[in-house]
């Protein structure tokens, strides 16, 4: 198991992620370029911010990511 993997918050994120994509499977047509796209790039992002951190130098390093992945939340979903 991976580092981030342990953490609730890549958990929530990863999960988010499946939802989103299970979701917007059921869009019409007209929309997998669009607002499809938008959701699961948005919440891809989250989580990959999260698995990115812990690559980094140390934990002030890391802190930048989770602090890039709160940011990605709330552009996208509202605060």
């Amino acid at each position: 198991m991976n580092a981030y993997e342990r953490l609730d918050a890549w958990q929530s994120a990863h999960q988010f992620v499946l939802l989103i994509y299970r979701t917007t499977r059921s869009f019409p047509q007209e929309e997998r370029y669009g607002l499809s796209s938008q959701l699961r790039r948005a919440a891809f992002a989250v989580a990959a911010n999260i698995v990115e951190g812990p690559a980094k130098k140390g934990p002030r390093e890391f802190r930048r990511y989770l602090d890039i992945a709160v940011g990605s939340v709330a552009e996208h979903y509202g605060s």
